[in-house]
């Protein structure tokens, strides 16, 4: 029984681990999402601490607490909002240890943030894509597919699908349309962007 939960529950997102351990408590999701992000931790408690025993003992910490605080936050990405968790952590054992931040490491830190910020932002807007891009016209999401994500090139297309360069051309234009307009419905994107 507790082996066949384990396993449906590792086939699920990380926003239905959180939702299930809101709902259920127990430790099978911490667990679970200890097995997909322990190392990320670990490699950002070793950023930080520079120690590696300290590291393991935080990133520990950081897991026993995990489910009280999915409990107490609304988590819209778990991955960026466990990263910004590792991150005080860390910095607040350094404060308690008495360690002053230099400026050369604070803007270090700040553009290794930005670094880290601007990929998550990225792969954030790539699975909200994924999300949408099923409900496009079936021309309109293959040409998009094949372009954007498996980085064909008009003519490739065109052979693959047999259709002229100028219906894919605009089925990729349409389709860039719907699927922005599919966002702006879910308010995740603003018309700016």
């Amino acid at each position: 029984m507790f082996i066949n939960k384990r396993k449906q529950y590792r086939e699920k997102s990380d926003e239905e681990l959180m939702t299930l351990h809101k709902s259920e408590g127990g430790s099978i999701c911490i667990g679970i999402l200890y097995e997909r992000y322990g190392h990320l931790v670990m490699g950002a408690c070793m950023k930080y601490l520079k120690n590696t025993l300290e590291a393991e003992d935080m990133t520990m910490q950081i897991f026993e607490n995990l489910g009280q605080k999915i409990i107490k936050h609304e988590i819209q990405f778990f991955k960026s909002w466990l990263y910004m968790v590792t991150k005080n952590e860390c910095f607040m054992m350094l404060r308690k240890k008495g360690h002053e931040f230099s400026s050369i490491e604070i803007t270090n830190l700040k553009e290794e943030e930005n670094d880290f910020e601007r990929i998550l932002l990225k792969e954030q807007k790539l699975t909200l894509l994924e999300e949408v891009i099923p409900f496009l016209k079936d021309d309109q999401r293959k040409c998009i597919e094949l372009f954007y994500l498996k980085e064909l090139s008009y003519q490739q297309i065109s052979t693959e699908l047999n259709l002229s360069l100028m219906q894919i051309k605009s089925a990729i234009q349409n389709g860039k349309r719907n699927l922005k307009i599919q966002l702006e419905e879910r308010n995740e994107f603003k018309s700016n962007q």
